[in-house]
């Protein structure tokens, strides 16, 4: 008769409520994001992008252009936009010179920063060029 493993450590408990719906609330707005890339011409080459360093809500494609695009979902846009903060676009520079290092036929591509604002109740704004990798 096999024995049935022991589970190692102790038992996880059930994430908080509001962790759970900060969690839904994002993917939900990562969705519409991609949704409005796509409108625009993009192709999705990835989304939550998960690096050593930090994770690209989406990485998209249009033309010749590599995009790595940060996602912020507030109460309104003005807060969302003041959610990328100086040490959220490092993070992303950071993890797409991964994405960079493991794609190495997208070195030839031009590369920018977008980041795309939503909101409860109002259309996503998408910022292109929305910073760049100069430090």
């Amino acid at each position: 008769m096999a024995r049935r493993a022991e589970p190692l450590g102790p038992p996880k408990s059930a994430p908080r409520p509001e962790r759970v719906a900060a969690f839904r609330l994002g993917l939900s707005a990562e969705s519409r994001a991609a949704m409005l890339l796509i409108a625009k011409g993009h192709r999705i080459a990835a989304r939550r992008f998960k690096t050593p360093v930090g994770e690209i809500d989406i990485v998209a494609r249009r033309r010749r252009d590599l995009v790595f695009v940060e996602v912020k979902a507030r109460e309104n846009l003005d807060a969302a936009a003041e959610a990328v903060t100086e040490r959220s676009k490092q993070r992303i520079i950071a993890a797409a010179e991964f994405w960079l290092a493991s794609h190495p036929d997208d070195a030839q591509s031009f590369i920018r920063f977008d980041v795309i604002l939503v909101a409860p109740g109002k259309l996503p704004r998408h910022i292109a060029n929305a910073f760049d990798a100069s430090r």
